[in-house]
């Protein structure tokens, strides 16, 4: 069983799927609680950033400490003797969840995550599809055993969202709580349930 402790240096890697925002919000969110943020941004993300996305590929680029293209290979982070505490991909395609799961270690995106899985370090998987076909749910059934969390990019309504960013800050509040990291960026069952 992992352990998730808090953590100062994270991966973030965006890849092609809609839904990208979700990962500069969570970019966003690991920088305001001081953590060393290194982001990988696919090609097909680079794009995706340009046509849906709140923020443009400039401004979100100067938020990371670290940013890396899917295809360096000599980075630091492709090695296990760099140390990070874990990693987040979000929002995770098909194919980029197809590669983590069956070690298809040919980009930097799926060579980090395969070492977070091989030294037991939290991985969150943020899968944006639907529906999803029985292919890519043994995949993901896969990644689970192997020690990832597989986070659906499905955000509650629980907390009585108002903006699309209060969906953006549900999700980025969950990654969070998967690294241990203490956020407030959405109201708690708890909280919900004291205030009526």
């Amino acid at each position: 069983m992992i352990r998730f402790l808090k953590s100062n240096k994270i991966i973030v890697a965006l890849t092609g799927a809609s839904g990208i925002d979700y990962g500069i919000e969570v970019v966003k969110a690991l920088s305001s609680h001081n953590v060393e943020t290194h982001v990988i941004i696919s090609r097909w993300a680079k794009q995706v950033i340009e046509k849906e996305s709140l923020s443009s590929l400039d401004e979100f680029q100067k938020i990371p400490d670290y940013t890396y293209k899917e295809n360096d290979m000599n980075a630091a982070i492709s090695s296990s003797s760099t140390i990070v505490d874990g990693m987040v991909v979000i929002p995770a395609t098909v194919k980029t969840v197809s590669n983590i799961a069956t070690a298809n270690t040919g980009n930097l995106i799926s060579r980090a995550a395969d070492i977070m899985l091989k030294m037991k370090k939290p991985l969150v998987i943020g899968i944006r599809e639907t529906p999803l076909s029985p292919a890519c749910l043994h995949n993901l059934n896969q990644l689970a055993i192997y020690g990832a969390v597989v986070l659906p990019l499905s955000p509650g309504f629980y907390h009585r969202p108002k903006t699309i960013n209060d969906l953006f800050d549900f999700i980025s509040g969950k990654v969070l709580d998967c690294f241990n990291i203490p956020n407030e960026k959405y109201k708690r069952w708890s909280s919900i349930l004291e205030s009526e």
